[in-house]
């Protein structure tokens, strides 16, 4: 199970979605995490079953999930004739991967339709694989306040309250990331330098 680098807590979210849903599969973290999304995960890593890349063997990968993004990675594993599905809640791209299968979702995220999955399971979430969830739902609906915003997204994030007893707490402070000092200089340096114009 793979999706695209620069992952946001949508992508990795729906990672950990998927995999509850084919826990046969390997969910590989890309290379590259947004900040917030890598201070998180190297805090909880352990919590999860994730992989990096570098940890993948070189055993032919013959069948690929895809979430939150419908372009194939770069991999030599991947077997020519593998079979791909993609979960995804972007506008369909043309062309797909050829032969590949698409889940579309009209959500504001796609660990939504993986979270509406789940429910049906008799496994039950931890509370960090929730709050996990739920900041994927938060970060992609932008607190639930975007137009791409759905009473689904809605659902499943009080599910995911209720049920999963994910934290609200931890869902804050990931998603209110403060400035880090260089980026706090520069806008204090952008202030003194600002000049009005007429």
């Amino acid at each position: 199970i793979m999706t695209h680098p620069n992952a946001d807590f949508d992508a990795v979210a729906s990672l950990l979605g998927a995999w509850y849903l084919y826990p046969e599969a390997v969910p590989i973290l890309p290379n590259t995490l947004n900040r917030n999304v890598r201070d998180f995960v190297t805090l909880y890593e352990s919590k999860f079953p994730f992989m990096r890349m570098k940890e993948l063997t070189r055993q032919q990968v013959n069948q690929l999930t895809l979430v939150d993004t419908q372009h194939l990675p770069r991999f030599k594993n991947l077997q020519a004739e593998a079979k791909i599905h993609i979960i995804d809640h972007h506008d369909p791209q043309h062309p797909l991967p050829q032969g590949a299968k698409l889940t579309f979702t009209e959500t504001g995220a796609t660990v939504t339709l993986l979270v509406e999955r789940i429910r049906e399971l008799p496994r039950q979430l931890s509370p960090v694989e929730a709050t996990l969830m739920l900041l994927g739902i938060y970060e992609d609906t932008g607190a639930m306040t975007y137009g791409s915003t759905t009473s689904r997204d809605l659902q499943a994030a009080a599910w995911l309250l209720s049920e999963g007893k994910a934290n609200l707490d931890m869902v804050r402070e990931y998603l209110n990331y403060p400035m880090s000092e260089p980026q706090k200089k520069l806008y204090e340096a952008l202030i003194d330098s600002l000049e009005t114009e007429t």
